[in-house]
């Protein structure tokens, strides 16, 4: 039975950024009483939807770089590298993640952006190496 205990341990600590993420955009939304939706560009909601799309930019990339991950593990990528990806993942998300409510552009928002899309190509190209 192969372990994935590389991803499994990325996939608990981005869970954890993921829930962190979430309880921030709740305390957002209670604070401008928007409910549904980013408040429809009033003034006062700009951390809300600074929030919404943090969340929704963490949930569009980090389950399929998860998946390419567990793949190459179980695939048999050199460990470095799948430990290295992993790292870079997390973190590239906390980067973005605290670089996205800062005015653009800044460094953390997208240096977390550029290395989550160096891990995602990195990840692909290795999963298509390992495939064939």
């Amino acid at each position: 039975m192969q372990n994935f205990h590389i991803t499994l341990l990325t996939a608990g600590v981005l869970g954890l950024i993921f829930l962190g993420i979430s309880i921030h955009v709740v305390r957002q939304r209670m604070a401008t009483k928007v409910v549904i939706g980013d408040g429809d560009a009033r003034p006062g909601t700009e951390g809300l939807r600074a929030a919404i799309r943090m969340h929704a930019n963490f949930a569009e990339y980090v389950p399929l770089i998860l998946i390419l991950l567990g793949g190459i593990e179980y695939a048999g990528a050199p460990h470095a590298l799948v430990v290295g990806l992993a790292v870079a993942l997390v973190a590239a998300r906390l980067s973005h993640a605290f670089g996205l409510p800062r005015p653009a552009p800044n460094l953390l928002r997208a240096g977390g952006a550029m290395l989550t899309w160096i891990v995602l190509l990195t990840a692909s190209i290795t999963a298509l190496a390992l495939a064939l």
